[in-house]
């Protein structure tokens, strides 16, 4: 394991010693809690959050506070994880390569325990535990509801099952694609220079790194659905095609796709350049993820 590595899994670490210290100090108990937990600490490296800290170590802020903002942004990652799984949605069993919360529970289940990481993160975020102001706190808080709501994920998600099927435009699918997956990285992003306090003109700069991030993901992601292998990715294969997802691949060809990949690799890498050595963690993390073996393994990048 290569110190890059080592430093992700110690994010991760912390983000998940937080999560639990939080949960421990919740005042009334909850039959949900068992699931929340399970959706929650079901695996994963934690991107988003090493795309948060390591944005947050460009402008030198707080680590402790990185921790708690991450903590939040992974339940709303989760809450989005359980409901995907769902028979209404894209019905998967596995998730990285466990039953998925509703197969592990049952389907009221795994709603609830879905709403309540969402509510959770907000309680996170307005809990003394983020020492910002308050004025800051609300900032973040509305906007990552936006991130998460109808304009948002969830938004994202309707427009990829109303668009099964259908003839979509490049435009559509990338617009339905950030808003499904890119806008709690661009939150990511964005949320560091909420709290440095930031001109509008850098937080959409540094917003559109995230989305592009996002974007970059989701592309993954219809890649490995495609090529992939049902042990390495975690879940079953093969299911976009079957469903008539709307994705780049079916649109523009598995070929151009990567090619439309790696010219977004590109604009992202431009982009994080501007902040010079400042930025060399940063530049680590996408390293890291691009090459991560699920996704160098079918792209041969």
């Amino acid at each position: 394991m290569n110190n890059f590595s080592k430093e992700a899994n110690i994010n991760a670490k912390n983000t998940e010693k937080f999560l639990k210290y939080f949960f421990s100090k919740q005042r009334v108990y909850s039959n949900l809690i068992k699931p929340m937990k399970y959706g929650l600490f079901s695996g994963g490296k934690r991107f988003r959050s090493s795309i948060l800290i390591n944005t947050g170590k460009i402008f030198n802020i707080d680590y402790k506070k990185l921790i708690v903002i991450s903590a939040a942004i992974e339940c709303i990652h989760s809450y989005s994880l359980i409901h995907d799984d769902l028979p209404t949605m894209d019905d998967d069993s596995y998730r990285r390569g466990k039953l998925s919360t509703h197969k592990k529970f049952d389907e009221p289940t795994a709603i609830l325990a879905g709403n309540s990481l969402l509510t959770f993160a907000y309680e996170i975020l307005s809990s003394k535990s983020l020492n910002l102001s308050d004025k800051i706190k609300t900032e973040l808080i509305y906007n990552i509801s936006i991130c998460a709501g109808h304009s948002g994920l969830a938004g994202g998600q309707y427009s990829d099952l109303y668009f099964e099927n259908k003839r979509v435009s490049k435009t559509k699918i990338i617009n339905m694609q950030k808003k499904k997956t890119g806008e709690l990285f661009g939150f990511c992003c964005e949320s560091v220079a909420i709290i440095k306090g930031l001109n509008s003109k850098k937080r959409k700069f540094l917003k559109s790194i995230g989305l592009n991030i996002g974007l970059l993901f989701q592309i993954a992601d219809d890649l490995l659905d495609c090529k992939g292998e049902s042990k390495i990715v975690g879940k079953k294969t093969g299911k976009d095609k079957i469903k008539g997802k709307a994705t780049l691949i079916s649109l523009l060809g598995y070929k151009n796709t990567i090619n439309y990949a790696n010219n977004l690799i590109l604009k992202i890498n431009n982009k994080v350049k501007k902040y010079g050595s400042r930025s060399h963690n940063l530049s680590k993390t996408l390293n890291y993820i691009l090459n991560r073996n699920k996704w160098k393994k079918i792209t041969n990048f």
